[in-house]
This record gives structure tokens, C-alpha cells and sequence, in this order.
């Protein structure tokens, strides 16, 4: 079908190998929406079963969706597809990041970048609207991502964007990451990228997205979700009283209030108490720095940041100046997980003449500034855990030379100090010795240094399933829900749809309602507090996931969509779920429901099931993929499951779950294995058909 709006139209598609670039139309890809799903329709033609992520055959794909530079709420967000590294079995996976970049290669006249083959020197590639080129990276091979951007920024201009790799993803690193603008950083294809000897991807784009729809109705429904968005998460009330609000929760993101100041602003700034309808201070409400850092976060806050037409702002961007004692910039950014993932690695810090409180911030934003500029990716916080488990258990002395065990300077995390940073991280990006193993994914991990059976079912490891991932909102959002949702991806599990809708911060009552107008009554229990599987639940489970990947496809980021609820009483705190398809049909021309779009999203979510049998070999996904480590079985002795207080599972009912699930989804109730009939409902007839001559469909 011909395409009218939304869409670039034009796909970029560069190999390395012959130095060939060519565009193909983007009218292939269109049932897959954008992004995600021409990813996974990429990597299924094209990818051969068992390709290795670091070979020439495999691909990444840098996707943006028909959302994506419209000016749609949040919709700056890149989707990164290609095979895993750290996966024993290399599934496909999707990493994301957020910043301009994806609006740049919009304006730049691209809906999605596929790179293939291998480039016989260091490169990086450079795009300024149609005129593309190699050009040589090797002044940049070595070098971290901070100078690798602020270098081809330098050469391409103010307002270009850069994704770039640093010394982890040259070096094939499996958990490393790939960076862009000061902040944004997408976990675990930096090693796919320096495998091909692609240094970074610039771009710069002078042209525009067309919006086939009517403008002014176009600019209504933006304002209309204006009045809708809460803070980060969708977080819908305050977190402190507030004389505007009906309701508050000390958990949530909407931390704006008085007396909370930008403390290191130029000049005073303070959050305040923003009410909803106040659309033009919605930045104000997400002060982030003090739900990811404490207290003292106030203290080094200049603002806060984000990525393109997004208002919420969830990026702390802080001046540290501690750090340059330490010869690390003291201007840092980033959000949630950068700034937890230094603490699994030391386990407190010391800084002369701070408090703790400050001290913690002055460490973490130097882990954080470290481990972003060699682009080593945690696995969300999995990295820090396997280093503790195998120093606590005696792994490391163990497996660790003699000379390189003595040569780790150890008492540095005793004493707090956070130079151990640079030492720790340093040789994993490097690959210097046997520490290095830690870079290869908890999988490896435990395979190569022989942990034992205690080491998977220990609750304090996270470890959902033995493909090496940890948990991501999994049991504790809705129980099964979110322990079904933990099971179906090859990573750990980015899906917020379900959590941003339980955790918005709106009372149980209110939640159930709206749960049961969605997806039928016992959807959602109160949390902690679980019931065991039922329809309805598996309704809310396939929901969840369907729009997650609908987000990642078209592209909006799914840390706020959907908008299930709102912060407006007047609105009985209702949101809008049928935003997206208003926004695809307005931007596209092309007019679907919310239920027609949905089902889009099912078939991309459909082929990533196929493609995970594909590259398993396995024709039981509930055997082979779907299987839990044990802990969430185990854990609280003391409680049974279903019971007040606990997240504990109970395992028939997760098996129950699972068979429910797919049924809702139209795969085989005893394998998990998409059948023909829905592949065929789905126009995947070739995804049927290439199932069957592996060997691999059953039903």
C-alpha cells in the first residue's frame, strides 16, 4: 500500500562488507508498523538459524516508527534489534534508547538503518539526508563514547546525533551498550556493533514527517494527551499531600513539591506543586534525582533532561565537581538503572569531608560515568551480583590467576573508595583477564566458573530464568502477570505496561475498576496480596505485552504508554487507551481501531515467538524457555502462596497461567509454539510454513 504520512518511506541499508549502500521502500514493512517490528520481519528473512550475534550474517537494525518525529507525546524513542550476545542461545532481542537520535534519522528521511557484513577497517557512518558515506573511525577506535560522540558531533555539527559504541563494544564485550547524547544508552548490542567494526552511526536530517491527517485535529488530540500524561512511570498522583490532590503515594515519580529546588541550577528553581492542568510545567514534576539518588540529589541537580517531545523529563543531569578529582567530567546524566547499577558492584562509599548521603551520590554518578563512557552495559544490575556472589563464595580467588587475583585492588571497596570504578570496569571493556568473564552474561558466568544449583535459586540474585536475565517488575506486579510477562522475552523483560498501570499511585478501588472495564473483573489483586491465575488476568497479561511491543514498534516509550489512567478527577481518573491508533491513523491516513492496531502488534510479538524457536531449535518453548530458577516457588517459608504479604508463586499455578496465556495468544497449550491456524489469522502463512520444515510447529 502506498504510504502517505508517518512513514519515512525509505529504508537505509548499508553493508559493510562490499561498502554497498542502498534504499529499499519501507512499504515491505508496513503490517509491522515501524521499529520493532521491521526488526524481527529483518532478522526472520534474512538471519540464518544459528547465526553467532558477532557474525558477518547477522544484522542490526536501528528502527523508528510512523510515531517517531511527528511531535506525538514521547515518541523520540530508538528500537535496536539483533541477535543477543549474553543469550546462551542467541535469541533476538531489542535494546532501545531514547535522546534525539531517532527523530534525526526521521528527519534524515529514514525509517529504519540495517547494517550487515563486516567492514574491513574501523568505520562509522555518516548520514546526512541522502548523501551517506563510511568514513574512517580508527582516530576514534579506542576511545570511549563520550569523546567518540562529542568527536563526530564535532565534525558533523551542532545538530547532528551520534550513537556510538565505546572500548566494551569494540572489544566484543557481550553486556555492552550503545550510546547516545549525554544520557541514553541501550543495553547489550554494543559487541554486535563492534563486531562489524562500526564505531557510531551520525546523523543529520534537514527534512520533515508528514501528518496525513487534518492539523488542527492533529494538534488537539496532542493537547487532548497534554491534559492525560502524569509524571515519569504515568504516575498519576503526588507522592506527598497536596492541597490540589485527592490522593497521594510516597512511591511514586510525580516528587514535585515545595521547598524542592534544582539545588545547582544557575539560579533557584523550585519543583513545587504542579497541578495537572498546569501542561506547561509537567518537566517540574519528575525531580528524579531524589528517587534515584536520596536526599542529597537536590543538592547537585542543574535540571532535568530527556528525549525528543517529551515533557515528562526523567534524566537527571547533575554537576558533581568531587568527580574531577578523580579526572572524570563532574556534568552527568542519567536515570534509574545507571544510577543503581554502581551499587552492585561496591557496596558503599567514602568520600573525605561528605556526608554518606552525598557520598552516595558522588559514587554512583562516578559508576555511572564510567561504565557509560567504556559502554558496559549491567544487565540490569546482574553484572554487580554475579562479582559479589563469586567473591562471597570463593569463586574468585579460585578461578582467578594468582598474580591477576592480587593485582584486584579489593580493599578499595572496603574502604569505600570509588576509584575502584575505573579499575573494575576497565577490564571488563578490555577483556583483561579471567575478571573479564563477568562481561559475558550471568550464563557464561556460572557455566565457566561452575557455580552451583544455589547460585540460580538464590532470591537475592534476581535471576529469573536460567537464560541468564533477571527479574524486571515480574512477581511482585500482579503475580503471575508479571511473572508470565518476565518469562516470554530473551532478556530481561523492559516491559512497563503492566507496572506503570498497577503503580500509578490511584487507590486499589479505583485500579480494580478500570481493570475490570479492560480486561474483566480479578485482573489485578492488591498488591502483595495475589490470587491465583484466571482469564481475565491472561487478558491483562497479553494486553501488557501487545502494547509494549506496539510502543516499541511505532515508536513511543513505553516507561509512560499507554495512558490507561489520569491524573484528573473530572475524568474519574480515567485515561485514554485508544490514544495510539488515533495518533497512527492521524499521522498515517491509514484509519484503525485500537483493536485492529493491537492485533499488528500480536503478529510482531507472534514472530518473536516463532523467531526464538527458530534460534532454540525447540519445538517445546514451555520446556525449553518459558521454565522459572525456583526462588519464586521458594521463597518466605514461612508463607504460603496467595497469601497477605508475600509475592511468593505457587508452580501448578504458574503452569496454569502459562496455559492460559497461550490461549489468549493462539499458540499450542503444551508447547508454547505459535499454531498454523493463528500464524495463517496473522498473514504469517511463510512463518508457518518455515516452522513446519524445521521441524518445529506443533499444532
Amino acid at each position: 500500500m502506498a504510504l502517505k504520512g508517518g512513514w519515512a518511506g525509505t529504508i537505509l541499508r548499508v553493508d559493510l562488507s562490499t561498502e554497498q549502500i542502498t534504499r529499499e521502500s519501507t512499504e515491505k514493512y508496513s503490517r509491522y508498523i515501524g521499529g520493532m517490528g521491521i526488526g524481527y520481519k529483518v532478522m526472520w528473512d534474512e538471519v540464518p538459524q544459528g547465526t553467532h550475534p558477532f557474525a558477518e550474517e547477522n544484522r542490526i537494525i536501528f528502527g523508528v516508527g510512523p510515531l517517531t518525529g511527528t511531535g506525538a507525546m514521547c515518541s523520540g524513542r530508538t528500537n535496536i534489534t539483533s541477535l543477543l550476545p549474553s543469550n546462551p542461545f542467541h535469541g533476538v532481542s531489542d535494546s532501545h534508547m531514547g535522546g534525539h537520535f531517532a527523530v534525526e534519522m526521521k528527519y534524515a528521511g529514514y525509517d529504519a538503518v540495517i547494517i550487515q557484513g563486516k567492514a574491513k577497517r574501523p568505520v562509522w557512518l555518516r548520514i546526512v539526508d541522502q548523501d551517506v558515506t563510511l568514513e574512517d573511525a580508527s582516530v576514534f577506535w579506542g576511545d570511549g563514547t563520550f569523546n567518540t560522540i562529542a568527536g563526530i558531533t564535532a565534525i558533523m555539527g551542532k545538530s547532528s546525533q551520534v550513537a556510538a559504541i565505546g572500548q566494551a563494544g569494540e572489544h566484543q564485550v557481550n553486556l555492552s551498550v550503545i550510546r547516545t547524547g549525554a544520557s541514553h544508552s541501550a543495553g547489550g548490542h554494543g559487541g554486535v556493533m563492534g563486531s562489524k567494526n562500526l564505531k557510531a552511526i551520525g546523523v543529520m536530517g534537514t527534512g520533515s514527517v508528514k501528518i496525513a491527517g487534518d492539523r488542527n485535529a492533529w494538534h488537539k488530540l496532542n493537547k487532548d494527551t497534554f491534559a492525560i500524561v502524569g509524571a515519569n512511570n504515568q504516575h498519576v498522583v503526588p507522592s506527598t499531600p497536596q492541597a490540589w490532590a485527592e490522593y497521594h503515594d510516597p512511591s511514586s515519580r510525580w516528587t514535585s513539591q515545595k521547598g524542592l529546588f534544582w539545588g545547582a541550577a544557575p539560579y533557584p528553581i523550585e519543583t513545587g506543586e504542579v497541578r495537572p492542568e498546569e501542561v506547561n510545567k509537567i518537566g517540574y514534576r519528575t525531580m528524579k534525582a531524589i528517587k534515584d539518588l536520596g536526599p542529597a540529589g537536590e543538592k547537585y541537580t542543574v535540571r532535568m533532561g530527556g528525549c525528543a517531545s517529551c515533557p515528562v523529563r526523567c534524566h537527571s543531569h547533575l554537576h558533581v565537581p568531587e568527580l574531577e578529582a578523580y579526572g572524570v567530567s563532574p556534568n552527568v546524566a542519567n536515570t534509574c538503572m545507571g544510577f543503581f547499577s554502581p551499587n552492585g558492584v561496591m557496596k558503599g562509599y567514602k568520600v573525605a569531608g561528605k556526608t554518606n548521603d552525598e557520598a552516595n551520590v558522588i559514587g554512583r554518578s562516578m559508576g555511572a560515568q564510567i561504565a557509560d563512557d567504556y559502554g558496559v552495559w549491567c544487565n540490569y544490575g546482574q553484572l554487580g551480583r554475579d562479582f559479589f556472589w563469586a567473591i562471597d563464595h570463593g569463586y574468585l580467588e579460585k578461578v582467578l590467576p594468582r598474580d591477576e587475583y592480587n593485582s584486584l585492588p579489593l580493599d578499595k571497596i572496603e574502604k569505600g573508595d570509588i576509584s575502584f570504578f575505573q579499575d573494575f570496569y576497565r577490564r571488563i571493556a578490555f577483556k583483561e583477564g579471567e575478571l573479564a568473564t563477568l562481561g559475558e552474561g550471568a550464563w557464561y558466568v556460572a557455566k565457566k566458573w561452575g557455580f552451583g544449583e544455589d547460585y540460580w535459586s538464590y532470591k537475592g540474585n534476581k535471576l529469573w530464568t536460567k537464560l541468564g536475565y533477571p527479574v524486571h517488575h515480574s512477581n511482585e506486579s500482579d503475580g503471575v502477570v508479571g511473572g508470565v510477562i518476565s518469562s516470554m522475552f530473551n532478556r530481561d523483560a523492559q516491559c512497563h505496561t503492566h507496572q506503570n498501570f498497577l503503580f500509578s499511585g490511584l487507590p486499589t478501588n479505583i485500579l480494580k475498576e478500570v481493570a475490570a472495564e479492560h480486561w474483566g473483573a480479578e485482573a489485578i489483586d492488591e498488591v502483595a496480596n495475589y490470587t491465583p491465575a484466571n482469564q481475565a488476568k491472561a487478558k491483562f497479561t497479553k494486553w501488557s505485552i501487545v502494547r509494549n511491543v506496539l510502543h516499541d514498534s511505532l515508536t513511543l516509550c513505553n516507561w509512560m504508554w499507554p495512558m490507561t489512567v489520569s491524573p484528573l478527577k473530572d475524568r474519574n481518573y480515567r485515561g485514554d487507551t485508544g490514544l495510539e491508533a488515533k495518533f497512527f491513523s492521524m499521522a498515517t491516513g491509514f484509519k484503525v481501531s485500537e483493536a485492529e492496531l493491537d492485533e499488528s502488534a500480536e503478529r510482531i510479538f507472534t514472530l518473536h515467538r516463532a523467531l526464538t524457536a527458530k534460534q532454540m531449535k525447540s519445538s517445546n518453548l514451555r520446556r525449553d524457555h518459558d521454565q522459572l530458577t525456583g526462588w519464586q516457588f521458594d521463597m518466605d517459608p514461612d508463607k504460603e502462596p496467595f497469601t497477605k504479604g508475600t509475592i511468593k508463586l505457587d508452580r501448578d499455578d504458574y503452569d496454569t497461567a502459562l496455559t492460559l496465556f497461550y490461549r489468549e495468544m493462539g499458540w499450542d497449550e503444551e508447547t508454547g509454539i505459535p499454531t498454523r491456524a493463528q500464524l495463517t489469522r496473522l498473514n504469517l502463512e511463510d512463518v508457518a510454513d518455515e516452522l513446519e520444515r524445521l521441524g518445529l510447529l506443533t499444532a
